[in-house]
């Protein structure tokens, strides 16, 4: 084989990275190399078009095997990973029903999410009739200080049914800064609280009890280096104050399991797990456990509800599919795909079923579950990795040197920080520098929505008033959803005519684009083919009731049609020029003052016609 490789490469002359650039430089004619093809991330670092194997040497992500330190590579020989489900739970029984319905359709790990009033030994009981907890994972979430009486409850019921809590696993999700992160409310006591539960947890050896949940930060819109390294900060804040309390390291570590969310960035998510394994190793050898194996990364991920939509919800399916390819992939353990319809009603059986359905698919017919970190190797995976393992370090060493994680939370660093980025990203989704499709870019022009949004809430019993600000959990879809709202519930639908004249492709580029460009804020658009004079659109325009007129040409004829079909108007409707000429001025000069374009910022753009014809934001 060698030989044959030998004798393949001799015939192709390798290329240096120099040729490659120079090719690259003469085919951009003198466009810069860094604004048209570097990819400047919200993440902190730059990416490049491509990598060479110069690239990755000296890498430890490149050298490093499954299952070794640093982890890098994955925890595991294999790549198999748990399919959870999660039940929230009102009555005790029918979850259990529902439980005992889903471990028969593919499921292998369950979550229960229940109030701290009902953590009663009868409800326990209830749920788990019929179970077996050897064969599957069990995760409870609760109110953290009814954790540790859950935790005995639950020990309680396993030996009072004869279980060998030695082949039992599972998790009591402790989280103490849920409510700091969420509600604003701090909770001083956490570290007293932690330790009780670490004390009860050791009945369970099999489970693990201390919840980093950075999915809180994914949900909110951060960069993915924010939710990386600020979960390190969380987890060694856990180290770091339970060691104080008299706990070992190993004991400690062992009892962590870190919950992530997964965006739609696919490769930068394979990254982000194969990093978050590492450094979380590295963190947890500076501590000198008495066994490696402390080190290993427990990771569990939940596809995000940042992006998820209300409008064209079944794009949804797309985006939580490629999120849990990129999670498969990089190694996690267990997987919860969120059903497309939880952004605007409580999931019924056929999204939760199309849930379960998408995992099952990557691990039934495409065989995720068989090659161990497949994208090992990879330049460009490789790089990522390096490169936002590197920055999320130095978020990590930062929150340190202020004083750790929950000092970081008592300030408002965190929550504030988390909170620019999403302003950030909405800024982003505004100006379609990042898309959510169908609902900033290629809506559905007819569909509406209003009718099957369901006013639903789940919170914990825990809430006070805030001490410090809370993170934005607003979906990035949020904000086109309340102006297209807006606009169904006014009672009226404004009409986008579109005047298309001259040039052929012109006017069809523009007159598609500005078609999309209204049709997401929920208005009526009717597109033309053509029309001979400007004086022929117009009078097509007021016949169909056009509350807004799009001038669709090309740059150059817009000096001579747009104040023809401006004066034409008269002021009957809205006038606006797709496109940003060189005449512009001219025109603005002139009284035209509406222009969209590809540097428009779509949403304040349609916010202002809304405004302009009488529809009130909705909220």
């Amino acid at each position: 084989m060698t030989e044959l490789k030998e004798k393949l490469f001799s015939e192709f002359p390798p290329v240096s990275t120099e040729e490659w650039m120079a090719k690259i430089t003469a085919d951009l004619k003198g466009a810069p190399f860094d604004k048209k093809l570097v990819w400047k991330t919200g993440e902190g670092f730059s990416v490049n078009p491509f990598y060479r194997l110069e690239d990755i040497e000296g890498l430890k992500t490149a050298s490093s095997l499954p299952g070794e330190f640093p982890y890098v590579r994955g925890t595991k020989r294999d790549n198999d990973w748990r399919i959870r489900q999660d039940i929230n739970v009102d009555d005790f029984k029918a979850a259990n029903a529902k439980a005992l319905e889903i471990l028969q359709k593919g499921v292998t790990s369950l979550g229960f999410h229940f109030a701290g009033d009902k953590v009663k030994a009868e409800n326990i009981a209830t749920l788990l009739e019929g179970i077996c907890p050897e064969a599957v994972e069990l995760n409870f979430k609760t109110c953290p200080s009814q954790t540790a009486a859950l935790i005995t409850l639950l020990a309680e019921y396993l030996t009072g049914k004869g279980a060998d809590v030695e082949k039992c696993c599972g998790t009591v999700n402790y989280n103490p800064f849920k409510r700091p992160l969420e509600k604003g409310v701090l909770h001083d006591g956490w570290v007293e609280e932690a330790a009780a539960v670490l004390q009860v947890a050791r009945a369970l050896p099999g489970y693990r009890t201390l919840s980093v949940d950075a999915g809180l930060f994914s949900d909110a819109g951060a960069y993915l280096s924010q939710e990386l390294g600020y979960a390190l900060a969380w987890g060694n804040e856990i180290i770091a104050r339970l060691s104080d309390a008299g706990f070992s390291v190993d004991e400690i570590a062992r009892k962590i399991k870190f919950n992530f969310g997964i965006s739609a960035n696919y490769f930068m998510e394979i990254a982000k797990f194969r990093a978050a394994r590492w450094l979380w190793a590295e963190i947890v050898a500076a501590w000198e456990p008495e066994c490696a194996c402390a080190s290993k990364m427990v990771a569990h991920a939940q596809t995000s509800d940042w992006n998820l939509t209300i409008y064209d919800a079944h794009v949804n399916l797309l985006r939580t599919q490629t999120e849990t390819m990129s999670a498969a992939l990089a190694g996690v353990d267990s997987i919860t795909v969120t059903p497309f319809d939880s952004a605007f009603r409580t999931p019924d059986d056929f999204s939760e079923r199309i849930a379960r359905n998408q995992q099952l698919l990557l691990k039934e017919e495409c065989h995720f579950d068989k090659v161990v970190d497949p994208s090992a190797g990879s330049y460009y995976i490789e790089t990522l990795t390096d490169s936002l393992a590197q920055v999320a370090w130095n978020l990590f060493l930062e929150t340190e040197d202020k004083g750790g994680f929950y000092a970081a939370v008592k300030s408002g660093e965190v929550q504030n920080a988390v909170n620019a980025s999403a302003v950030a990203r909405r800024k982003a989704i505004a100006t379609r520098r990042e898309i959510l499709l169908g609902t900033n870019q290629y809506p559905n022009f007819t569909e509406t929505a209003a009718s099957k949004i369901e006013d639903a809430c789940h919170t914990c019993c825990c809430t006070a008033g805030a001490d410090v600000p809370a993170l934005d959990f607003s979906r990035g879809a949020s904000e086109f959803e309340d102006l297209r709202l807006a606009t169904e519930r006014s009672g009226k639908t404004p009409k986008a005519f579109m005047l298309t004249i001259g040039n052929l492709a012109m006017r069809l580029a523009r007159s598609q684009f500005s078609c999309n460009f209204f049709a997401c804020a929920g208005y009526r658009v009717i597109d033309n083919l053509g029309f001979e004079t400007v004086e022929d659109g117009i009078e097509a325009a007021l016949k169909a009731g056009a509350d807004i007129v799009v001038l669709c040409s090309s740059d150059d004829e817009y000096a001579e049609y747009a104040p023809a079909a401006f004066s034409a108007l008269a002021g009957r409707a809205e006038f606006v020029v797709a496109g940003a000429p060189a005449c512009s001025d001219d025109l603005r000069a002139q009284g035209i003052t509406n222009f969209i374009n590809v540097r428009s910022n779509v949403l304040e753009t349609l916010k202002s016609f809304n405004e302009k014809l009488g529809i009130q934001q909705w909220n």
